[in-house]
């Protein structure tokens, strides 16, 4: 059976996937049992599918019921940032390259929706989503490629495929569609938002346009080009989520003062840091950075905000191990979290020289400060985080 055969063929026989979210077995033994029934490429998808229902729990509010393949999973908008864009949207609106359907889910909410893929699988799922999400009767699903799709009566959102040849694109001339009709469609709808990755070459790239880097508990999800009528003022934006606290304005035009460190030491949101406005928050929030090359910003009053972590500072030593190890051996701490930015460590060999016989988690920065190298020992202010072995920020 081909891939849509088979989709048809689960949804049409459930008793297969209750059989193996009841079964407590191995896989390997659900498979020998499934297969005595079944053919081995549903068994398969099936299993295929569990799985990623199960990952998908943290991005979907309704991953049990949903139909997903794993490149599909992976490059979907996660639930939270596609209803924060869906904000923006009125009307009639084109989802090109639709994938699962993630974001044309939420663009219906408020939205007609033209859903466009050009795989029949990924409209399929999409499909079934939508009625999952019992949205169904507001989207019109097009098995189509896009570049051959003439129709311009609404805005656009767009999702250019980032996994060709299962190697993820980080350059827009990558993905496909590419940036030359990425642009074309800048001039073509009268507005809408081009969906790439955080870690591409969005600068510069899009002439007027507003780029929104948007974060989701901490983790910078996707840069959002908001283009025409949808398009802010300003060209850059940092939204955080769940809390929707948003900042913006032009890199260019803020500068903020370099200070040695004082009581607190704050970690911006990697979705301002990304925008390039660590500067305006500084203004902000009444900041100071450790140094020109660092993201890290320093101050001597408690602050609270969604826009960083903050930490108590304990100690200020220099970058030595000798001198790190005998603070710790007089400390109190009994786990720590290592956190760097632009200075090269071994977070694990740290870890395993350091003397940890407390009864409180501890932080420890390596951060430049005045052009030298630093050890910041702190407490963080707030959610503890439970040190994985690898360097955070």
């Amino acid at each position: 059976m081909d891939e849509v055969q088979i989709l048809h063929f689960l949804k049409e026989t459930p008793e297969i996937l209750r059989r193996i979210d009841s079964d407590s077995r191995s896989e390997f033994q659900i498979q020998r049992e499934l297969r005595k029934n079944y053919e081995d490429d549903v068994v398969r998808a099936a299993l295929t599918l569990r799985d990623v229902r199960r990952k998908a729990f943290g991005k979907f509010s309704r991953a049990s019921e949903m139909w997903f393949d794993r490149q599909g999973f992976e490059q979907a908008t996660s639930e939270p940032v596609a209803r924060h864009k869906a904000g923006r949207f009125q009307g009639t609106v084109y989802d090109f390259c639709c994938g699962i359907g993630a974001d044309s889910i939420a663009l219906a909410d408020r939205s007609e929706v033209i859903a466009v893929d050009n795989q029949f699988a990924n409209c399929l799922r999409a499909k079934w989503n939508s009625e999952v999400y019992q949205v169904a009767d507001r989207i019109d699903f097009v098995c189509s490629d896009v570049e051959s799709l003439c129709r311009r009566d609404g805005l656009l959102h767009i999702d250019p495929d980032r996994r060709q040849s299962h190697r993820r694109a980080v350059r827009l001339e990558d993905c496909v569609p590419g940036l030359e009709f990425l642009r074309r469609m800048t001039h073509e709808f009268t507005g809408g938002a081009i969906k790439t990755s955080p870690a591409s070459n969005f600068f510069d790239k899009f002439p007027g346009a507003e780029v929104e880097l948007i974060s989701l508990n901490g983790e910078c999800k996707e840069a959002t080009i908001w283009f025409g009528q949808l398009a802010g003022e300003c060209p850059y934006r940092a939204t955080v989520l769940p809390s929707g606290e948003t900042i913006y304005g032009n890199p260019m035009e803020f500068r903020t003062d370099v200070g040695a460190v004082g009581s607190f030491v704050f970690d911006p949101d990697p979705a301002v840091v990304r925008a390039g406005l660590v500067d305006k928050l500084c203004e902000h929030l009444q900041l100071t950075r450790l140094d020109d090359a660092e993201e890290y910003l320093t101050g001597d009053k408690e602050v609270t905000s969604p826009f960083v972590q903050t930490f108590r500072v304990e100690a200020d030593l220099s970058n030595n191990t000798r001198d790190i190890r005998r603070y710790f051996r007089q400390a109190d701490f009994s786990q720590v979290e290592i956190k760097c930015r632009h200075i090269p460590i071994q977070a694990d060999a740290i870890r395993r020289k350091l003397p940890l016989n407390g009864q409180r988690p501890g932080v420890l920065i390596f951060a430049k400060v005045g052009g030298k190298s630093r050890a910041i020992i702190a407490s963080r202010i707030g959610a503890q985080k439970k040190p994985d072995g690898k360097p955070s920020g």
